[in-house]
């Protein structure tokens, strides 16, 4: 096998940055940010959403939403009073 072929995979540090819950994972993500977790220094992804704020993992009925996708979908297509 090639080696120039093949992306780096390495395990990178994840942030759900609406909670602040962190959990390594392998991944060939390129980021220039690293941070220390419990003693080792990773590679570090900010991701908007994870399992641990996400509705369909948490139970929670409220929807999180950052952009106000839910909010300009219910202006537009909502029930019209009669």
């Amino acid at each position: 096998m090639k080696k120039q072929g093949h992306p780096n995979y390495r395990n990178v540090l994840f942030v759900d940055s609406s909670t602040g819950h962190k959990f390594i994972c392998g991944s060939t993500l390129k980021t220039d940010e690293t941070e220390e977790f419990e003693g080792v220094k990773y590679p570090v992804y900010k991701a908007s959403i994870s399992s641990a704020s996400h509705p369909l993992f948490t139970g929670s009925k409220q929807f999180v939403d950052s952009e106000g996708r839910v909010d300009k979908f219910k202006k537009r297509y909502g029930k019209k009073p009669a």
